[in-house]
């Protein structure tokens, strides 16, 4: 593919207002145009905004500046901003509190007061005097450096603890005693997409790439490596364990609970993995092959002695448990232990049980099982909705789990696994009327005649005539699932008369591989017809109407955003992608973005497939003299998963090309990433904005309460 690449200066310019506050004109920042041209299979490419590529450079820094100066410049006018976000505050502002775990001799938990940036980890103490173990508030003024990972040696008296800068998903690892609180060595460094392990006392595994050359926020990175580092040495002494023979995009190192084994799973995609086994009771024990392929997903959940307890979707779409023997550990020789359901099986351990946690219809149903494989019982649930957790150490004889829905609050629960009972453990205190709202689960048609469940909640006694203000949130990739969750953000949403809707569309991972298959490559256009037929649905059954219909999504879900208001801008009056993957035919050539081609295939595959993904590249498909919605694409300036590139050069596309008032803004977080790790404060401030923008488009001039 030949290339040729000329970087162009921006000049800035302002926002203009009328006496009223109300905008008379958006008089966006001048983005300078290059001449870059790609070819794929002998057609041209233009590429003009190529430059915003270069995350290092002065001229992207100032466009940055130059369009959050009209952003905020822009939401600084809507007159109820500042009440949206008293509110959000007072709503957002109650003590959560995680489940109880316990390491070693003492038991943590995690808690926030309200409106800490981050949650703080207690140490449980003699009458009730708990202790702060661990305070990621401490780390950072502005609340931009995050806790990323939390990991303890199985006697509890050593911890490693990863963090995140400004939302990067690099990390630093460091090394801690647990009763002194001591730093004991050496920050690790470099260190990404990557769990901690320990092996007994003497070290613990963990993965990452070669630091790239170039940017390390932006630079390709491919070649995933385990590493074990030996507690009291420096890191460049670490040995790789797995990942020089060959490329692997993806590699993680777990040892089992009993100390025996090293699982090691690898892949080169988002979906598939190579599974493999190594004995830690024998020096220099050669590494065991289980799958040697990338056609299925595969775990090790457990184990027994010898026996391996595996989970798979190995010829069976919606996943089961095996077994197997390391002496004899093929997939040939693998025995059911919890056969293949109609529903999709995520299964988790604990208590002396294994817990078949099911999704019916994207909502949960939990079974229990003991260790021969016989149903203990069907756990009664508090409602429909969303279960997790039922994990935990073998010999504890309580585990706990988290429920909720769309109107419930996360409440914590403890489970006696002998007795099956289950009692309220933490019910947060939120100043929200559940009661006072419903959630409706419907399935309507798509395109081809498909059908799509979704969950539409809304506060009762809605009436349906079409003037809603209405959210259709939707994901639709990589096997992600979206089920019923609280969210106070959504609740002062639907306490201003808004209704919330969520569309289970294919791609995701509600029914299964054959539910994500239909999502992916060249079907990739059925997650759009999925979306556009929810946003029809509910225009139809009079919900909402295109005046009040807000679309939101983030990441893929930024992608099915900007492909739906490129292909239907008249269907919404508001557009709302977040990190999204805008430039599809580039995406491949950032950090790991090449991990991602299982669900979109890349440009470089094929003519057929570079011209199904350029028909939908939202980039690539903002066309001159189209009306299209209000728009605020937001990002983070440090999102090294999705490049801010993506959002920037679709804004750019947008704001050159648009026609008629709607305005089109990008909404840059200085020191933030993808989303993962990001203080309460900016969090909240960003819902505000979002619902700020979405409602003053729909013509609001003040809530509409109902």
């Amino acid at each position: 593919m030949k290339k040729i690449s000329i970087l162009m200066a921006i000049t800035a310019t302002t926002v203009a207002f009328g006496q009223s506050g109300k905008t008379n004109a958006i008089k966006y920042p001048e983005t300078k145009k290059g001449e870059t041209v790609d070819i794929y299979f002998d057609t041209k490419v233009n590429d003009p905004y190529r430059w915003l590529e270069d995350d290092k450079s002065a001229e992207t820094a100032a466009w940055v500046k130059a369009e959050n100066k009209v952003t905020y410049a822009y939401l600084d006018q809507i007159p109820f901003r500042e009440e949206l976000k008293k509110r959000m505050e007072k709503l957002w502002n109650y003590e959560k509190i995680s489940a109880p775990f316990v390491k070693g001799k003492s038991t943590y938990y995690s808690k926030n007061n309200g409106l800490q940036n981050q949650s703080v980890f207690y140490k449980k103490g003699e009458n009730g005097k708990d202790e702060v173990f661990l305070d990621p508030n401490t780390f950072s003024k502005d609340g931009t450096t995050s806790l990323g990972g939390l990991d303890f040696t199985k006697d509890g008296s050593i911890v490693a603890y990863s963090i995140s800068e400004g939302g990067s998903d690099w990390r630093k690892v460091i090394i801690m005693d647990a009763e002194t609180h001591k730093v004991l060595e050496d920050t690790l460094v470099d260190v990404k997409f990557s769990g901690i392990s320990w092996k007994g006392k003497e070290g613990f595994y963990y993965s990452s790439y070669d630091k790239p050359k170039g940017s390390e926020l932006s630079a390709k990175t491919d070649q995933h490596k385990l590493y074990f580092h030996k507690l009291g040495t420096p890191q460049k002494e670490d040995k790789v364990v797995f990942g020089l023979d060959q490329k692997r995009r993806y590699v993680g190192g777990t040892v089992t609970d009993d100390m025996k084994y090293l699982v090691i799973t690898a892949a080169n995609s988002t979906y598939g993995n190579e599974l493999y086994i190594k004995d830690l009771t024998k020096e220099n024990s050669p590494i065991i092959t289980v799958v040697d392929n990338f056609n299925s997903d595969n775990s090790v959940i457990e184990n027994e002695g010898t026996k391996l307890f595996i989970v798979t979707d190995l010829n069976a779409p919606n996943r089961r448990i095996v077994t197997a023997d390391i002496s004899n550990p093929k997939p040939e020789n693998w025995k059911n232990f919890i056969a293949e359901t109609e529903n999709v099986l995520s299964p988790s351990t604990g208590g002396g049980y294994f817990f078949a946690n099911y999704m019916k219809d994207a909502v949960s149903v939990v079974k229990q099982y003991d260790y021969t494989g016989k149903l203990v019982r069907e756990i009664k649930l508090p409602a429909v909705g969303t279960a997790g957790g039922f994990s935990g150490e073998k010999d504890e004889k309580v585990v706990y789990y988290s429920f909720t829905n769309y109107t419930t609050p996360g409440t914590i629960y403890s489970f006696d696994v002998k007795s099956g009972k289950s009692e309220i453990y933490q019910q947060p205190k939120v100043d929200f009327k559940s009661a006072d709202y419903e959630s409706k689960q419907v399935f309507y048609t798509s395109k081809d005649g498909t059908k799509v469940p979704m969950i539409i909640t809304y506060k009762k006694g809605l009436k349906l005539n079409g003037k809603n203000p209405t959210m259709l949130y939707g994901y639709g990739g990589f096997n992600i699932s979206l089920t019923p969750a609280f969210s106070i953000a959504n609740a002062v949403w639907m306490e201003n008369g808004g209704v919330f809707a969520v569309p289970n569309l294919r791609g995701g991972g509600e029914y299964g591989k054959k539910w994500h298959d239909a999502g992916t490559k060249m079907q990739k256009q059925n997650v759009f017809d999925d979306f556009i037929a929810a946003a029809e649905y509910l225009i139809a059954q009079k919900y909402t109407s295109s005046d009040f219909l807000a679309i939101r999504g983030g990441s893929n879900g930024g992608l099915l955003v900007g492909a739906t208001m490129t292909q239907r801008p008249e269907l919404m009056k508001v557009a709302l992608p977040a990190v999204g993957v805008m430039d599809m035919l580039r995406y491949n050539a950032f950090t790991a973005g090449a991990g991602w081609a299982f669900d979109y295939g890349t440009a470089q595959d094929s003519k057929e497939m570079f011209e199904y993904i350029k028909a939908y590249s939202p980039v690539h498909n903002v066309k001159k003299g189209v009306h299209y919605p209000a728009t605020m694409v937001t990002t983070g300036d440090h999102d090294d998963r999705v490049v801010p590139a993506h959002s920037f050069k679709f804004a750019a596309e947008l704001q050159e090309k648009q026609t008629g008032d709607n305005p089109v803004l990008i909404r840059i977080d200085v020191k933030a990433g993808h989303g993962a790790g990001k203080s309460v404060a900016a969090t909240i401030q960003e819902n505000v904005d979002i619902q700020a923008f979405t409602l003053y488009n729909m013509g609001f001039k003040t809530l509409p309460k109902k």
